[in-house]
């Protein structure tokens, strides 16, 4: 199923905050930015809100502070309706799937998500972008990977959230956009999908940044063939995903 051209008019152009700026500089200061070079949208960064919440009450806050984080998100949400910005998703929730089940650390990634599904209403999103785990301790498992994330669509469908599944290609099992794609035609909900991300597809199919070239040198046929790969690889996106996915 193609994608009418027409269509993409209704889509918002949106920047990360978290890819504006420095680490120092204020989210006021990036959503103008952003607003005054003509985006209709943002991706709001944790990073930046966790920022932007210590400023605002004059304090450090901890990252599971819900109560003031949800607080800071709403004036966050003030301050974008005031640059005209809608604010498209809310980035980058990492770590949640493949923790063994009872650990500490997959009651952490439960307790994360709900304190994140609670900020999302705060600053009025409606998607969540998920990261594909790094933890090295990460179960491989397809079946366990999908059950997670199926636990947290699940979580997410009451307020009509969506989930918004990245590669990253670092990530310990699901480095590419073939894995998530498997991974998520296995959890089978309505509300994920693919978040494409034209780095990370890149950044583990074509490109290597420790390498003289700049591209990835330890295959055989040269740039050539490399580039042949990764061409047939994004052919292969194109024919494969659905659109609504």
């Amino acid at each position: 199923m193609s994608i009418p051209k027409s269509s993409l008019t209704s889509i918002p152009t949106c920047y990360a905050t978290v890819s504006i700026g420095t680490p120092t500089t204020p989210l006021p200061s990036k959503l103008a930015a952003i607003s005054t070079a003509g985006f209709q949208g943002i991706e709001l960064g944790f990073p930046d809100l966790l920022s932007f919440a210590s400023t605002y009450h004059k304090r450090e806050i901890n990252p599971q502070d819900y109560d003031t984080l949800c607080e800071a998100g709403k004036e966050v949400e003030a301050l974008c309706r005031e640059h005209g910005l809608k604010i498209v998703m809310l980035q980058p929730f990492s770590n949640f799937e493949g923790w063994e089940e009872g650990s500490e650390e997959r009651e952490d990634a439960f307790r994360r998500a709900k304190g994140w599904i609670r900020i999302m209403q705060a600053v009025g999103t409606d998607m969540l972008q998920v990261g594909s785990t790094d933890s090295p301790t990460a179960s491989p498992s397809l079946p366990h990977l999908s059950s997670d994330l199926r636990a947290l669509c699940d979580l997410l469908a009451p307020h009509s959230f969506r989930l918004a599944y990245e590669n990253w290609c670092w990530a310990t099992h699901a480095p590419d956009w073939k894995d998530v794609w498997s991974i998520v035609q296995a959890v089978d909900r309505p509300n994920i999908g693919l978040c494409l991300d034209t780095f990370q597809t890149a950044g583990g199919e074509w490109a290597d940044p420790t390498t003289a070239s700049g591209l990835i040198e330890d295959q055989e046929g040269g740039k050539e063939e490399l580039e042949q790969r990764f061409a047939g690889s994004l052919e292969a996106l194109g024919k494969e995903i659905p659109a609504e996915k």
